[in-house]
């Protein structure tokens, strides 16, 4: 069968962002961009899926500026046999992503499509729920196991409650957690053959889809800075600080 992977652009996430001077989003200028952490635990799934004899190809898509094809040849070093680039330098919200991959599933037909449960740029835990939604295909979020057998998919994933597991009919929409896998080291040879696999470029207006941002920034701002913790002489008065200060008790 054939899995549809969706990965993302983002800043590295070992380097610490900074807010603009007018405030109006993060500086990405000038610092390491990589791919989405969570994206790319779910192109190890993939692949180890593939390696296992039941997944026959894996497409690797993203969408984005140019410079995003540099996250798809990391994927295609992973595993990945080809790449698709929704090539377009509009801010994409979780929405309008969820709608370029729906025009990529009807294009594709995979049977199954995985993704990060989040991206750690916006956090938003939206865009695989909004792609099942608009494919009406069956949905297992932050999988932190994925069987795949006879049809259908068995995902476990941890809740509140502790851990469940759920039974998808194909086609399904998977969102990876971080417990699911370990991405392998990716090895320069494997570097120098993805620079050989196909990676095809398309724009949203291809596609017949409208990425025009629903939702406008109004302010971004760095959060306030905690104030330093204090030392007391007793229980008597950590409790007292509690209940005044801190309003725990």
């Amino acid at each position: 069968m054939k899995v549809l992977v969706a990965v993302k652009r983002v800043v590295d996430y070992n380097i610490k962002v900074r807010v603009k001077s007018d405030g109006s989003d993060v500086d990405a200028s000038n610092v390491k961009m990589s791919m989405n952490p969570f994206d790319e635990i779910a192109v190890e799934e993939a692949v180890r899926l593939k390696e296992a004899g039941i997944v026959s190809e894996i497409v690797a898509v993203s969408a984005g500026v140019a410079q995003a094809q540099e996250t798809l040849r990391t994927a295609l070093a992973i595993g990945a046999d080809r790449a698709i680039l929704v090539e377009t330098n509009a801010v994409l919200q979780p929405l309008a992503v969820a709608k370029l991959l729906k025009a990529l599933v009807d294009k594709e037909q995979p049977s199954l499509v995985i993704l990060g449960k989040q991206a750690i740029d916006d956090d938003s835990n939206q865009t695989g729920q909004m792609l099942a939604a608009l494919a009406n295909f069956a949905q297992g979020t932050f999988a932190s196991k994925v069987t795949v057998a006879d049809g259908k998919v068995a995902v476990s994933r941890e809740i509140d409650g502790g851990a469940e597991t759920l039974s998808l009919t194909l086609p399904a929409v998977i969102t990876t957690d971080l417990r699911l896998n370990e991405p392998r080291y990716v090895t320069l040879p494997s570097i120098m053959k993805a620079k050989k696999k196909p990676l095809e470029t398309l724009t949203p207006d291809a596609l017949g889809v409208d990425v025009t941002p629903r939702l406008q920034t109004l302010n971004v701002a760095e959060p306030a800075g905690r104030a330093p913790g204090i030392k007391v002489p007793d229980i008597a008065t950590l409790i007292d600080k509690l209940k005044t200060d801190a309003k725990a008790l």
